[in-house]
């Protein structure tokens, strides 16, 4: 078998699987809608979606401003956060970043806390906006001071994941000072926000995350052979001419904008940048012409299969995805880190 007929078929079994998780997406997407106790099957919810007239005024009301948000607010920040997350990963070498390894997550938290806590001492503010503009401005400014960090200790990695981690932890010591202080109302508000939940989400957060990422994926797109070049090496790249310093300040600016908006809604929603990167690179290699859309898409499967998994486990009942993300995460995350032994 000549070389350039193993390409192809490489190339031809990659992109099968690659329309495989699209297809997966599709079909998660549609269970998603038809989880729940409206008695709405699937025959009748894409029946719906084609002809939205066809349908009684109560299931047009479930369908399309209750379960279809969030149905799609489980894929926009899916994707958002999957997206970050490969860029992360390469742009810092680690198998173990995720896009919360910027301290993004932690400050996220301490802006809603903020929110919640003092929300009452600003009775003309309106607390739908309050929490998660507070939310979206902690997380953009620890991006940004990771990113003068960055700059002022010339861009090394090792620095990037050091300084993000002393965020985090402060990020999460600064929360536990706004829960020491909050009322039991407001501890319980913030510890409702943290584990991360896509109910509260309606048109206007699915709007503007989508349009997050569908403004952030073709800058990422376009750097896919300086991603492809990072993983043989720094050494490698750089001998190339590739400037990493300034590789890494685009990354880490697109991936603090992803993060930051991905959480700001739904709260803090673990794993997820973390375990769909690694699915995506175990279906589709290391070319990251597929592998950062891929990484999106896994991204996205899995927490709208979380998604359709809160709707379902307890009737009558949802249970907050992050809590389902982080039980889903932590056994998958423990089986590829032994089927990279294995390989290895």
């Amino acid at each position: 078998m000549t070389l350039a007929l193993q390409y192809r078929r490489l190339v031809l079994r990659r992109t099968v699987l690659f329309a495989a998780l699209v297809l997966a997406l599709i079909v998660s997407l549609l269970l998603d809608l038809a989880a729940g106790p409206a008695n709405l099957d699937l025959a009748h919810i894409i029946a719906g979606l084609w002809q939205p007239e066809s349908m009684e005024l109560r299931y047009r009301i479930i369908l399309f401003d209750v379960r279809l948000p969030d149905a799609l607010i489980a894929l926009a920040v899916g994707a958002a956060l999957g997206l970050a997350g490969i860029e992360t990963q390469t742009v810092l070498n680690n198998p173990l970043a995720s896009p919360f390894t910027l301290g993004v997550s932690s400050f996220a938290a301490l802006g809603a806390s903020i929110a919640i806590v003092f929300a009452p001492s600003f009775p003309w503010l309106d607390d739908t906006f309050l929490l998660p503009l507070c939310a979206l401005s902690f997380a953009l400014a620890s991006g940004l001071v990771v990113l003068f960090f960055s700059q002022a200790m010339g861009g090394s990695r090792e620095n990037v994941v050091l300084f993000g981690i002393a965020l985090f932890f402060l990020g999460e010591a600064l929360t536990a000072a706004m829960q020491y202080i909050g009322s039991a109302e407001a501890v319980q508000d913030i510890v409702f926000w943290n584990i991360g939940n896509l109910t509260k989400a309606g048109w206007p957060e699915v709007a503007i995350v989508t349009t997050c990422f569908l403004v952030i994926l073709p800058f990422s797109l376009r750097h896919v052979w300086v991603l492809t070049l990072l993983r043989a090496g720094e050494a490698h790249a750089g001998s190339l001419g590739l400037n990493l310093n300034r590789v890494r300040f685009w990354v880490i600016l697109r991936v603090s904008i992803l993060a930051a908006f991905a959480v700001c809604f739904v709260g803090v929603i673990g794993f997820v940048g973390l375990i769909g990167p690694h699915v995506a690179r175990l279906l589709l290699g290391e070319d990251h012409r597929l592998l950062v859309p891929g990484s999106a898409l896994c991204a996205a499967l899995i927490l709208s299969l979380a998604s359709v998994l809160s709707k379902t486990l307890l009737p009558g009942v949802i249970i907050p995805v992050g809590i389902l993300t982080a039980l889903i995460g932590v056994p998958l995350f423990i089986l590829l880190i032994i089927n990279q032994k294995r390989t290895h």
